[in-house]
């Protein structure tokens, strides 16, 4: 069973270099997982809740374009600007959290650029959730 997921939670994209970055809960919903503050699906918004990773090589992102543009064409990563509208799937298919699904380790989040968020460390290990 995975483990539910917190604020402080290590996440990782499949286009990102260099590094990892942290999901942010800034709406508490008042549950704590572990001390923390516990996550739902809806805590994607790109810089309020994902926080961009080092270096993005994903070759629709803008700054990637227009990185790859100055170097005349020669593949170019940037820096990460996440694009994340859409909630993360499929969290908890049997516990809610604030009327959504909780947050656990084996959802993902696709970034509009091209790649996939996942949860490399879930950000508390005592507590684990369908």
């Amino acid at each position: 069973m995975p483990n539910h997921v917190c604020l402080g939670a290590t996440l990782g994209c499949t286009m990102a270099m260099g590094g990892t970055s942290k999901l942010m809960v800034v709406v508490p919903h008042m549950t704590l997982t572990d001390g923390k503050l516990a996550a739902n699906i809806m805590d994607h918004l790109p810089f309020a809740n994902i926080m961009p990773f080092p270096i993005c090589q994903a070759p629709a992102n803008p700054t990637v374009i227009a990185a790859t543009a100055a170097a005349l064409g020669t593949p170019t990563p940037a820096a990460c600007v996440p694009n994340t509208p859409v909630p993360w799937v499929p969290g908890s298919l049997t516990v809610l959290l604030d009327n959504m699904p909780a947050l656990n380790k084996s959802s993902i989040l696709p970034c509009m650029w091209g790649g996939v968020i996942s949860i490399q460390v879930e950000g508390q290990v005592t507590h684990q959730i369908p």
